[in-house]
């Protein structure tokens, strides 16, 4: 949004200027009295759900990371603006990418941690999972970090409880982009008329499969097959290819998590001959270079639900994050991990800047019922990732100003069911690694 007036402006600039000398204005200022509040602030615990092992076992320690260095700026943030920290510890858990997993793992969280709220999970078939068993019926936030099913906008079991968010768009989106992309639209000489799917059989495989063949159909394309694959990791997959490969098509879109599609690849390369693939989110992983071969993956392109990273809010917490937990690479929705934890930590800010006293009181109802406070216009809108905005947005809460979020991964403007809409990227396989080609801004996507 726009600044509302020249003092707010001037606010920005300064914040701005904060960020380019390392924050070091406002980290140098002396920290107020404790004697403004009689005893430290209250603190909770913080959940994390997140794949540890499993199928995405490679982008689980990112996650963490994430999460831990928005806790890591909210209790340094807090300690200089309310006398203490309001985060007692994350605790991190792994689901092992399987649903029955993440339930576990949550209602330890929920029943022996006393979390009121959760970041995560990434898969989709986890998040509506944990959703729909655990911290729905216990009253406790969930904000996902990468589900990106379109099931989850329409989840009966939030319908009336609105306790399930998500800092990264629904793949309602990233279909469309998919086809767009795959019917010519967006890279020239990249077109293809027949396509086969093979997909993970949960939310997101189900519903990215559909998104992608309803806007590829309305474009005059034709979707041959679309075939699904167990989310337990199989030992191969020829039955689901020579599916998938039965009509001819001219690509093949794998909408899968890495150690399934290590194994599918190989197999359509050495079985099937077949090598003209196109990707989604969850394969933009180095571990399906390590497996298949950089050779055979070399220029193949793919789709991501992702982040702007061209602004200042992810170029801060790019390289915070790098030079703390000694990263060099970041892999998609670690960007959404640190602003689900972020958006949490501010509206707990607000919590306790409202009145709070007693920890046992700071419920996941009670996170939620600011959660747009902090992050949804009207409000002065400040980018996170430096830790100079995020103390000077708790300075903000405590005086009772209004401010707006913009996370590292996008806006967070959650609507009325949750979603947010941020940018999808298109990449590809290059060198080894994976390289961002395009940004698609959300604004520039149609609708269908």
């Amino acid at each position: 949004m726009t600044d509302q007036n020249s003092s707010s402006t001037s606010r920005r600039k300064f914040l701005l200027s904060v960020s380019a000398a390392g924050g070091a204005v406002v980290l140098s200022t002396t920290f107020p009295s404790r004697r403004a509040y009689a005893a430290a602030p209250p603190t909770i615990n913080l959940g994390q759900i997140t794949p540890m092992t499993g199928s995405a076992a490679e982008f689980g320690p990112y996650y963490r990371d994430a999460a831990q260095m928005a806790v890591d700026q909210i209790n340094k943030a807090a300690t200089q603006v309310f006398g203490g920290p309001i985060i007692a510890k994350l605790v991190t858990a792994d689901t092992a990418t399987l649903p029955t997993v993440g339930v576990q793992a949550a209602r330890k969280m929920v029943d022996v941690d006393k979390v009121p709220a959760i970041v995560g999970g990434w898969s989709s078939g986890v998040t509506v999972a944990v959703a729909t068993s655990v911290s729905i019926p216990a009253g406790v936030l969930q904000i996902a970090n990468g589900a990106t099913s379109p099931i989850i906008t329409v989840l009966p079991a939030d319908a009336t409880a609105d306790l399930l968010y998500r800092t990264t768009a629904s793949d309602a989106l990233q279909g469309i982009v998919a086809a767009q992309l795959v019917n010519g639209e967006i890279i020239k000489d990249y077109k293809f008329k027949k396509v086969s799917t093979i997909y993970i059989n949960n939310p997101y495989g189900q519903g990215l499969s559909n998104s992608f063949a309803k806007a590829f159909e309305q474009r005059g394309g034709k979707v041959l097959a679309q075939v699904p694959h167990p989310e337990q990791v199989q030992p191969t997959y020829k039955s689901e290819l020579a599916t998938a490969f039965k009509d001819k098509p001219d690509l093949l879109l794998a909408i899968t998590y890495p150690a399934h599609t290590a194994v599918a690849l190989k197999e359509s390369r050495d079985i099937f001959n077949f090598t003209s693939w196109q990707f989604t989110d969850a394969n933009a992983s180095l571990d399906v270079v390590k497996a298949v071969g950089a050779k055979d993956l070399e220029g193949k392109l793919g789709t991501a639900t992702g982040e702007d990273t061209t602004t200042a809010s992810y170029k801060s917490f790019a390289k915070q994050f790098m030079a703390d937990f000694h990263h060099d690479t970041i892999p998609p929705f670690t960007a959404s991990a640190y602003d689900a934890a972020m958006v949490i930590g501010l509206a707990l800010a607000k919590v306790i800047a409202n009145g709070a006293t007693d920890a046992a009181k700071i419920t996941g109802t009670a996170l939620r019922d600011q959660l747009r406070v902090v992050s949804n216009p009207p409000g002065e809108a400040i980018e996170g990732g430096d830790q100079g905005r995020i103390t000077e947005m708790m300075k903000m809460i405590k005086a009772g100003k209004k401010i707006n979020y913009t996370g590292a991964a996008g806006p967070c403007d959650f609507d009325k069911t949750g979603d947010v809409i941020t940018p999808i990227n298109i990449w590809k396989f290059a060198g080894g690694k994976v390289e961002t080609v395009r940004t698609m801004p959300a604004a520039g996507i149609p609708k269908a």
